[in-house]
């Protein structure tokens, strides 16, 4: 008898149906870099500055220190299995069905808001050049063009991400090499005051204690939210067993490089009182260097940030769905490829979802980033936990034969594993002592219980109960 969520062979693809392996190395590496480094660190830096000085870097080490041993364990399973909507598959087949199901939709759902968010940010830094547009007016064109660029091949897509990441990349390493250049030289008017002792000089490195540090971890784990893209960007990836190990290694150092060394240098050039948390730290920082046009540039440039880690999460929702109805844990049309090789009701499903984002920027312009970061929180801790419980039972199998070994292996396991899963649950508790965080906690429970019934049901009726789509053209 098949297993109730086995794959049928009218779920499978059809010869000529399958996702395309069009992703090379520099596209794969770029996704995951593009995927982190996005309104986490260009706006949502702002407000965690503002909640705990200079000891915000503590948070940001503290949280890229998991992310490098999530990031390893990704990599060893990635290496032993490198397939589609990962994270789904190995919790399915090392700890159980149950927790393949509510990955892969947790997953998805993550970056939905995830995305509500990015959109957010646009809305909001199109106010610095246009502060009488409505700030869902931004969010709703820049939807439609990224999910019209998704639809049409995954290698377009691949290229787009690259640039749109590389913008980014080479924003933060000048904004470095420029910050360093004016505190070691004094260049300029900032010059004057620019200073590491800035660090400590205002209030001390942590002005509001050590609670500032635990309440702004949550932030620094949403600012890392997106490293684990390169496990969705498995199953279409050229050569994974070559690639797959270089990516894992290279985004983790740089995205803690880039994250934690740009801060460092903008609180060093700017006091940490004196910036506003409502605004870029970027864009206060190039404003008060003086450098003509810099804001103008800065502005355009964290705009597009905020696309590229949308365009990758309208790209990871995509394949996720198809990935879940593979395992016919979601409608069979969702997994159904047209004429380009794209998951097109998955990514049009998932941008559909998106929309409520663009709603809530007209409803509650002032709160909805607090709240849809909050909520991505805990998909992502969620996600994160499964990686490393998955890793720790898929090492316990390979102990007992009935796994195979792979020479990509995480250090420190099986304490590396423990330390991870107990941090996470720390960042879900430290998430409860914020009111503005507190509502992800609320919404939390409705979504498992959700979850739950979609798995009885899929568990109970071999799929889900609804027509297939009929094939593009």
């Amino acid at each position: 008898m098949d297993h109730p969520n086995s794959i049928s062979e009218e779920a499978r693809p059809q010869a000529g149906k399958e996702l395309k392996r069009g992703l090379k190395d520099r596209h794969i590496q770029l996704i995951a870099i593009g995927g982190a480094i996005g309104v986490g660190l260009f706006l949502g830096s702002a407000k965690a500055i503002s909640k705990a000085g200079p000891a915000l870097l503590v948070s940001y080490a503290v949280a890229g220190l998991a992310v490098f041993f999530i990031m390893r364990a990704l990599g060893e399973l990635l290496i032993h299995k490198p397939v589609a909507g990962s994270f789904a598959t190995y919790a399915e087949e090392y700890i159980n069905p149950w927790a393949g199901f509510v990955t892969g939709w947790t997953y998805w759902f993550t970056w939905i808001v995830t995305c509500m968010a990015e959109l957010t940010a646009v809305g909001v830094y199109f106010h610095y050049w246009f502060p009488d547009i409505p700030q869902w007016l931004p969010a709703l064109v820049t939807l439609l063009l990224l999910y019209g660029a998704n639809m049409i091949a995954v290698k377009l897509f691949g290229e787009m991400e690259f640039w749109f990441a590389l913008v980014k990349v080479i924003t933060i390493v000048a904004m470095l090499v420029i910050g360093i250049a004016v505190i070691v030289f004094g260049l300029g008017d900032l010059g004057r005051t620019a200073s590491f002792s800035n660090l400590w000089s205002h209030g001390g490195f942590a002005p509001v204690g050590m609670l500032g540090v635990v309440l702004t971890l949550q932030i620094a784990c949403f600012a890392y939210t997106g490293v684990e893209l390169i496990g969705v960007t498995a199953g279409e990836a050229e050569n994974p067993q070559t690639v797959l190990p270089q990516a894992t290694n290279n985004v983790t150092y740089r995205v803690l490089i880039f994250y934690i060394g740009a801060l460092a240098v903008i609180m060093a050039l700017v006091p940490w009182n004196e910036l506003s948390p409502g605004m870029s730290p970027f864009v206060q920082v190039f404003e008060k260097m003086g450098i003509p046009a810099a804001p103008d540039i800065i502005n355009f440039v964290v705009i597009t940030a905020a696309a590229s880690s949308c365009n990758s999460g309208i790209f990871s929702t995509g394949r996720m769905l198809y990935a879940l109805a593979h395992s016919r844990q979601a409608p069979v049309a969702l997994g159904r490829i047209n004429a380009r090789h794209i998951p097109a009701a998955g990514i049009s499903l998932s941008a559909a979802c998106m929309l409520v984002g663009v709603a809530l920027n007209y409803l509650v312009p002032e709160e909805v980033f607090t709240y849809v970061t909050s909520v991505a929180t805990v998909g992502t801790v969620w996600t994160w936990g499964v990686i490393v419980w998955s890793h720790l039972k898929y090492r316990r199998a390979v102990a007992h034969g009935r796994a195979s070994a792979v020479a990509y292996r995480m250090p420190g396991a099986p304490y590396a594993n423990f330390f991870v899963l107990a941090f996470l649950v720390l960042v879900l508790g430290f998430l409860a002592c914020d009111a503005s965080t507190r509502i992800a906690l609320y919404v939390t429970p409705v979504w498992f219980a959700l979850l739950s019934v979609g798995y009885w049901v899929s568990r109970n009726r071999g799929r889900l109960a609804v027509g297939a789509l009929p094939e593009a053209d």
